[in-house]
C-alpha cells in the first residue's frame, strides 16, 4: 500500500503487516501482546528482505501469528525505505490487497511465491547484512515495529515460513 496522504486511513491489511514484521525484527519467533487479554495477542516471525535487484522494488517476507481471540486487521505498513503495499499473487499476477486480516487463533504468511510486502519507490537499496525497518500498524491497536534482515537475493527460508 501507498503511504496514506495526511488525515487518510489506509486499509487494515497494510497495518497488521507492518506490526507482524515489527514483532518479528524485535524477535524472530518471540511473542508480543498488542492487545487485551481477549483481544489480538500477536507475534511475528521469519522476517526477511531479499537483496533488491531493481534500484526501486523490493520484496519482504513475514509471519504473523494471532494467539488471541479477536482477529486484527492490517490497515498500513510503513518505512522509510519506500512505499509499502501488501500483494498477493493470484495466478502469475500480482495485486495490491484491499485488506488483510490475523485471524484469531490463525496467522497470516507474507512469502515468497503468495502474499507478500512490496516496497517501490525506493530511497535506498539495501544491501546484504543490513536491515530495513517496518511498522505494521493494526486497527485498534499500538504499531509494531518490525526489522526485516536483508539476505541473499535468492534466499529461501529452510523451513518456509
Amino acid at each position: 500500500m501507498r503511504r496514506p496522504a495526511a488525515g487518510r486511513r489506509r486499509p487494515a491489511t497494510v497495518a497488521a503487516l507492518l506490526t507482524a514484521g515489527a514483532l518479528a525484527l524485535a524477535g524472530c519467533g518471540s511473542g508480543a501482546d498488542s492487545g487485551s487479554a481477549d483481544g489480538p495477542d500477536l507475534s511475528v516471525s521469519g522476517a526477511y528482505m531479499p537483496q533488491p535487484v531493481s534500484a526501486s522494488m523490493a520484496a519482504g517476507f513475514l509471519t504473523i501469528t494471532n494467539d488471541g481471540g479477536t482477529a486484527a486487521e492490517l490497515t498500513e505498513v510503513t518505512s522509510d525505505l519506500g512505499e509499502v503495499t501488501v500483494h498477493e499473487t493470484v495466478g502469475s499476477a500480482m495485486r495490491e490487497m484491499t485488506d488483510a486480516e490475523v485471524p484469531a487463533h490463525g496467522e497470516l504468511v507474507l512469502e515468497s511465491g503468495g502474499n507478500h510486502l512490496m516496497f517501490e519507490k525506493l530511497t535506498r537499496k539495501p544491501k546484504q547484512g543490513e536491515t530495513v525497518e517496518v511498522e505494521l500498524h493494526f486497527a485498534g491497536t499500538d504499531p509494531v515495529t518490525v526489522e526485516l534482515p536483508v539476505k541473499p537475493a535468492t534466499y529461501r527460508p529452510p523451513s518456509g515460513h
